[in-house]
């Protein structure tokens, strides 16, 4: 199971994108914009936040934790 839980394909949906237009607008292929919503691949931060910024988001908004990791809170860390 993957770690990263990703909205992009409701994100590309809400403009009306394909993942071709995605991927030309942050730089990758549509190969990779595939394998991020299958989970096959999680995105370096360099690509979480052009892809936030490309939907006007924040990472928050377009990926989030799966599991364990999910209800860690970073204040909690010392």
């Amino acid at each position: 199971m993957a770690l990263i839980r990703t909205r992009l394909r409701v994100l590309r949906a809400e403009r009306e994108w394909s993942q071709a237009k995605l991927a030309a607008v942050v730089g990758v292929t549509r190969q990779t914009i595939n394998s991020i919503e299958k989970g096959r691949y999680h995105p370096n931060l360099r690509l979480a936040f052009k892809i936030a910024r490309a939907f006007g988001n924040l990472v928050a908004r377009s990926f989030s934790l799966r599991g364990s990791f999910s209800s860690l809170r970073l204040d909690s860390i010392s």
